[in-house]
């Protein structure tokens, strides 16, 4: 495996972009090749095992292109099929979760709120992460539509704001000091959500974290790119690519590929 080697990253659609982006931050030497499954969002939707069958087809694709490390950039097939994944590939995998924990710690009020997909929150390995805080009041909260929302360019719409609205105004009210964003699509709302929240209920995604892991995982395994080459960012999708090269910023190397 070349250090040169491209990092491969793949959602359910563009939100794995946020993971992207903190990756890059952190790490702009290092090539990557991002996989939006748009088709196939959101993830949330569908079975376990239809999620692990879209995970082992995303990863050979990224396979094919060389990768020499995955980033599952994305919270319902991390916590739907992380550990198939683990079992199946021999090369490093970093998963994502919900940072529930960070905010447990931080947590004032003793309560705090979640919003993700359906699929994370009835996952077992969620569960099992909640479980662990029995201290925690948490207030769990489904995102039906966020997620379709944001893959139609709709992250400012009156129908978004409709939304937002209906999931926080109940975790207001129950006193949380704390939100936590569990779906790589969701901080792209974090304007939008700010707006609704009073100034002293904080927002923890895992962006950062996952970036820091993905650093260390690297220097841990000798596969820290050290070439003095510009590096190359790619990305590919399987739907209509203006969404995510309006959400990216920028028009070049962003491919239409179906797969």
């Amino acid at each position: 495996m070349s250090n040169n080697n491209p990092i491969g990253l793949f959602d359910s659609g563009i939100g794995g972009t946020s993971i992207w982006k903190e990756i890059h931050q952190l790490l702009p030497n290092e090539n990557t090749v991002y996989l939006a499954d748009s088709k196939n969002a959101p993830y949330g939707k569908r079975t376990k095992q239809e999620i692990i069958q879209l995970c082992f087809k995303n990863i050979d694709f990224l396979l094919a292109q060389n990768c020499k490390m995955i980033v599952v950039a994305c919270n319902t097939a991390t916590t739907n099929a992380i550990k198939e994944i683990r079992d199946k590939y021999k090369l490093p995998i970093i998963g994502i979760e919900p940072a529930i924990k960070t905010a447990a710690n931080k947590t004032e009020t003793q309560t705090i709120g979640i919003l993700a997909t359906k699929g994370t929150l009835n996952s077992v390995l969620f569960n099992q992460q909640v479980e662990s805080f029995t201290n925690i009041k948490i207030i769990e909260q489904v995102g039906h539509g966020l997620v379709e929302l944001i893959e139609n360019g709709e992250i400012e719409s009156l129908e978004m704001k409709k939304l937002l609205t209906s999931y926080l105004e109940p975790m207001i009210k129950a006193n949380i000091d704390y939100l936590v964003l569990g779906c790589s699509h969701y901080p792209y709302l974090i304007p939008a959500i700010k707006k609704i929240l009073p100034e002293n209920i904080k927002i923890i995604d895992s962006g950062e974290a996952v970036a820091r892991q993905t650093k260390s995982i690297l220097e841990n395994t000798n596969l820290l790119n050290t070439s003095s080459e510009i590096s190359s960012q790619v990305f590919y999708t399987n739907s209509d690519d203006q969404v995510l090269k309006k959400i990216l910023g920028f028009e070049k190397n962003v491919f239409e590929k179906k797969f």
